[in-house]
């Protein structure tokens, strides 16, 4: 009946890990292109890579204002929500307008995962607020700061809607079949020991308590 907070065993992990996806988005949003093209593919690495920065800067800011404190994983998912806002339109958005996305990405990511505490929405690592709020963010984005007079707002919010009701009909029909046949839940006790131990035989990381 309460929110219980998770935080993760390894810092140093985790800002890795950060690292990692920030290197490897920058293979995913240049490819995306579908071009060789030495001048555009430059062009998506500059704005992504803003908006990275932005988001980062956004989430600390947004973070020690709410929290008054230095939260290092909201950082953390300002930078994932940069890169996750940028990616729609890394092509077509302004290195200028790049770094407005990264930023309000970084923003919306701390208020989105604040708002499903408060709703008691289980999201220990803020994926839906990253990659959902942020995305539907991105999306929207490339209908106001396109470069291409084509994509326009309405536009864009029409392919978040069509694409949102398809993939939730989708998944609810099948966890509700998973749900009435195998199951989509483990059991209190391995809930309670952690899936680790009996999925795998070994604890990812121990916590103590008193």
């Amino acid at each position: 009946g309460k929110v219980i907070d998770k935080p993760g065993s390894s810092v140093p992990l985790a800002v890795i890990g950060v690292f990692l996806l920030w290197l490897g988005w920058f293979g995913f949003n240049g490819g995306s292109v579908l071009s060789a093209d030495p001048g555009l593919v430059s062009f998506v690495l500059v704005t992504t890579s803003l908006a990275a920065c932005a988001g980062g800067l956004g989430g600390f800011v947004t973070g020690y204002l709410v929290f008054k404190r230095l939260d290092l994983g909201m950082v953390l998912n300002g930078i994932l929500a940069g890169l996750v806002g940028i990616t729609a339109g890394a092509d077509v958005i302004e290195p200028g307008n790049a770094i407005v996305v990264g930023i309000v990405a970084g923003i919306l990511v701390v208020i989105s995962a604040i708002t499903l505490d408060k709703f008691k929405l289980d999201d220990v690592v803020g994926a839906v607020s990253v990659h959902l709020t942020c995305g539907i963010w991105g999306t929207l984005a490339v209908g106001i700061f396109s470069i291409n007079a084509e994509h326009t707002f309405m536009t864009q919010l029409k392919g978040v809607l069509i694409c949102g009701v398809a993939a939730f009909v989708c998944a609810f029909v099948i966890f509700y079949v998973l749900k009435l046949t195998i199951g989509i839940r483990v059991s209190e006790e391995h809930e309670k020991e952690g899936l680790d131990s009996h999925e795998h035989g070994i604890r990812g990381y121990t916590i103590i308590q008193e």
